[in-house]
């Protein structure tokens, strides 16, 4: 690993897991979630990686208009590279959550490689008072939901965005998503260099240890080989464990609110900015250098901020 490298942080400003009635400090409205975006890019992260949400409820969404009211306010108070999400949440429409990528077209989308369970609800037995009332059953339901995403689902989102530019953050809970990757990298629809995001930690994918960790990063290697960039995100209160793994093997790292809510153990991260500032702080501890914007868009062959459609 050349100690010269540049490690990309990304960050995932509010997503689809969390709920408001877990964190004040969750963005929700058009406003909360563009000034996350700032805060995060300000702290270090050359990449924001988003959501919308229901302004008057914090309901996830993937009405194409609702992100039009953050995205261009984001394009213009910062050289953030945006990567908006397909995977939305695992109540929505593969049509449904698709649409945002396809009409807005990114720098990056996220693409998750596989149809799975998506276990939420073990979190319900922390609340007691919940502020909406869709969020219980959100949570509850979540142990009969599957995840939707087929071959023909990922193929037919591939072929949509083929003409965008758009390029992919491949998303792979498991050791069977690598090779799903790999799959479509042999079919043409992926090209490298790919983007693979690793997920440890939710219910229903590879667990968070250590060793589950290092199988990923093996798998990839020898599927991959140096074509491609390599990054993790932990659920929970293993997002910094895992992350700093990621970076010791040679990796880059995502943070944010969608994917933990906290800073450190018993303590809520008072923003996403907290959660980027705290990983750069361990990536240059370790002698590295974080990538800014015009590094990352260099490292991952993207097609540059002007060539969005917002």
């Amino acid at each position: 690993m050349s100690s010269s490298r540049k490690v990309i942080i990304t960050c995932a400003v509010t997503g689809a897991i969390h709920t408001p009635t877990m964190s004040r400090h969750l963005p929700v409205t058009p406003a909360e979630i563009s000034a996350a975006a700032h805060g995060a890019a300000e702290a270090g992260a050359a990449i924001v990686h988003l959501h919308a949400r229901q302004p008057d409820d914090g309901k996830p969404t993937q009405d194409p208009e609702m992100f039009r009211r953050f995205l261009p306010e984001i394009r213009q108070a910062s050289s953030v590279v945006i990567n908006i999400t397909t995977g939305g949440a695992p109540t929505m429409s593969v049509a449904e959550r698709l649409q945002p990528a396809l009409q807005l077209q990114p720098e990056v989308a996220s693409l998750n490689m596989g149809s799975m369970n998506f276990g939420l609800y073990e979190m319900i037995p922390r609340y007691s008072d919940w502020k909406y009332d869709w969020e219980r059953p959100y949570l509850a339901e979540s142990d009969e939901r599957i995840f939707k995403n087929t071959f023909r689902d990922i193929a037919h989102i591939l072929q949509s965005c083929s003409g965008n530019g758009t390029r992919f953050e491949i998303e792979c809970y498991d050791i069977g998503h690598l090779y799903t990757a790999a799959h479509f990298l042999d079919r043409g629809l992926l090209t490298p260099p790919l983007f693979i995001q690793s997920v440890f930690g939710i219910r229903g994918g590879i667990g968070p240890h250590a060793e589950d960790v290092l199988h990923m990063k093996r798998t990839a290697d020898r599927l991959f080989g140096v074509d491609y960039q390599w990054s993790v995100l932990g659920a929970g209160g293993k997002q910094m464990y895992i992350a700093t793994q990621s970076v010791i093997l040679g990796g880059n790292a995502r943070v944010g609110l969608e994917d933990s809510l906290w800073i450190g153990p018993g303590k809520l991260a008072s923003s996403n900015a907290e959660q980027v500032a705290k990983i750069r702080r361990i990536i240059e501890e370790l002698g590295l250098e974080i990538a800014t914007p015009e590094d990352a868009r260099r490292i991952l062959g993207l097609k540059g901020a002007s060539q969005v459609a917002f």
